[in-house]
């Protein structure tokens, strides 16, 4: 039969096994939720940019036309 000090000393191995565990899992749900939030960031960085782009695009062609219709 092991001993009480066996037991505890395999009790707090265990211990020590669940709470690295427990941190390791928590770890990577931060991690998660750091990368969706990155991710909307640079969609939202994206998406400003395009609409930027449209805009200079447009107005671009509007200078065009318009220089076309005063000459």
């Amino acid at each position: 039969m092991p001993s009480v000090s066996r037991q505890l000393s395999r009790l707090g191995v265990l211990a020590a096994c669940a709470a690295l565990l427990i941190g390791a899992l928590a770890g990577c749900t931060t991690t998660q939720e750091k990368a969706a939030s990155h991710q909307a960031e640079s969609k939202r960085i994206l998406d400003a940019r395009a609409k930027r782009q449209e805009r200079r695009k447009h107005d671009k062609k509007q200078q065009k036309d318009g220089g076309a219709k005063n000459e």
